[in-house]
Formats: structure tokens, sequence, C-alpha cells
């Protein structure tokens, strides 16, 4: 079989590339429709109905039983095993076509289908945290700085743009809305633009925010290499005096071939003591 030319496997990879975003297109497609049947039927439930132990809408299943979450499969029981197999029956009943893709609440054994049943309900809780946390978020105008513009292709052959942060190398998005259709198209390829926002100011905002930046970098590496340097200097400082003693200590264990050992360590110092004064004690006998 003869190899593929460049211009062969190009052509190969963007069709591969389309054929993926049609998929994209069609799911999505799925989605907004089962999205927008929930929404039409009121299969939703609101947090107060998931508290008083209303069913879930799309199986009739109970949203929370409190039994806790099933033991590892190599750790059930016999009883344990039969429930699980039962339930496991009850939910291929229910959905035979819908994949295998499930959610069910933490401590709870009722699963649910994620094509069928609405997702719950966030609890107040989780929503004063979410508040909490976009508080926090940087300004629009601060977010400006770090924003690339990115040209999307589109199933359709039109280009959409798409706006994202700097950091990301790809754009993670699958389907888009297409300014010409007005639909929702897949993404066949994407490709890096520049700034989002080029205008005058927010460039020298964010040129003034990158210089800052790198003097914060700069200035830490300073502070650590002064760090080592005066560490340095009182090593040395302290090898000298150690080489500069007036002490004869060092001499006779120099006389006696061994290795002088001028550190700080008490131990240390002991040790040289004591075959120094057996080194004195030698010379004078």
């Amino acid at each position: 079989m003869a190899k593929l030319t460049e211009e062969q496997r190009q052509q190969r990879a963007a069709a591969r590339a389309r054929q993926k975003a049609l998929a994209a297109e069609q799911e999505d497609r799925q989605n907004n429709e089962r999205r927008e049947r929930w929404a039409r039927e009121r299969m939703r439930l609101t947090w107060e109905e998931v508290v008083a132990g209303e069913p879930c809408r799309g199986c009739g299943e109970p949203m929370y039983d409190s039994l806790g979450d099933w033991p590892p499969l190599m750790k059930l029981s016999e009883e344990e095993k039969r429930e699980h197999d039962a339930a496991e029956a009850r939910f291929k009943e229910k959905h035979p076509t819908c994949g295998n893709s499930r959610w069910s609440y933490s401590g709870s054994r009722v699963t649910h289908c994620f094509g069928c049943c609405p997702p719950p309900p966030l609890s107040p809780q989780t929503l004063r945290k979410l508040a909490d946390f976009c508080a926090t978020l940087p300004s629009e105008e601060e977010r400006k700085k770090n924003l690339d513009t990115w040209d999307l292709t589109l199933t359709c052959d039109h280009v959409a743009q798409h706006i994202q942060h700097r950091e990301h190398d790809h754009v993670s998005a699958r389907v888009v809305d297409c300014p010409e259709c007005g639909e929702r198209r897949g993404v066949v390829q994407s490709a890096r633009v520049g700034p989002a926002y080029s205008d005058e100011a927010v460039q020298a905002e964010r040129t003034a925010a990158d210089q800052e930046r790198l003097a914060g970098e700069l200035a830490a590496a300073q502070r650590n290499c002064g760090v080592k340097s005066a560490r340095r200097r009182r090593r040395g400082a302290a090898s000298r005096r150690c080489s500069s003693s007036s002490s004869p200590i060092p001499d006779l264990a120099r006389r006696a071939g061994l290795r002088e050992r001028c550190v700080s360590g008490r131990g240390n110092i002991r040790w040289i003591e004591r075959h120094a004064a057996e080194v004195s004690k030698s010379l004078t006998s």
C-alpha cells in the first residue's frame, strides 16, 4: 500500500474534524430539545420539593433514599448483591436506550438517568457559596486585559469569533452560535487571532500589569539571591575564624596527619580536642 502524501493526510484530518463537529452538533441539538421539553412540561423540581420528598418527574424514583452509598462491588454481601442487581435491572428496564450515564445524590443508592431525569437543584448553601466566590472575581475591565480572540470555522463554513482567557491554548467549546445562520454549529477548526480588546487604554493597562508582575518576580529573585549570598558570607567568615584561631589544637591535629574539621558542632569540636590531646601526649612522651 502506497504511503499517503502530506496533502492526503491533511484532507483526512480535516474530514475527521468535520465528522466530530457534526456529531457534537447533533448531540447539542438533542440536549437543547431535552431541556426545552423539561421546561415545557415543568419536570424540574425546586429545592423545597426535593426536601419535601417529591419523586423524580423523569423516572418516578425517589430523589434521595438515605440508605447510604453502595459499598465496593467486591465487598457486597449476598443480600446487598441481590439488591444491587435488582436496582440495575430496574434502571435498565426504565432506560433501555439512554446509555449508561447516571447521576445520584451522595448518601443515596438511587441512580437517575442523564437523558430522562432533570438534574437536581442547587441547595441555598451552595448558591451562597457560589455568590461569595463570584464576588471575589476581578472586575470586567480587569478581565479584559487577559482575553484573546479566536476565529472558529464552523460546519456551515462560516467563521465565528470566540473570546477566552489567554492561558488556554485551545478552544474547548465544541458547539457555538453561528452569527450568519443563527443556529448552533459544531466547531471544525480554531485559530488564535490576538488580544480581544486592542484599544490603547486596555493595551496600556495590560503592559503595566505585565511590567508589575515582572518587577515582582525580579524583586523576589533578588531577595532570594541576597539571602543565599548572606549565608555564603557567614559560612566564609566562620571558616576564616576557624582557620585563623590561635589555639594549638588544629596545628597538633595537622602534625599528626589528621584531617581538620573546623565546624560549629560541639560534637566535632570535642572530637578534635580529644584527638589533639592524644597527639600532644604522644609528642611529649
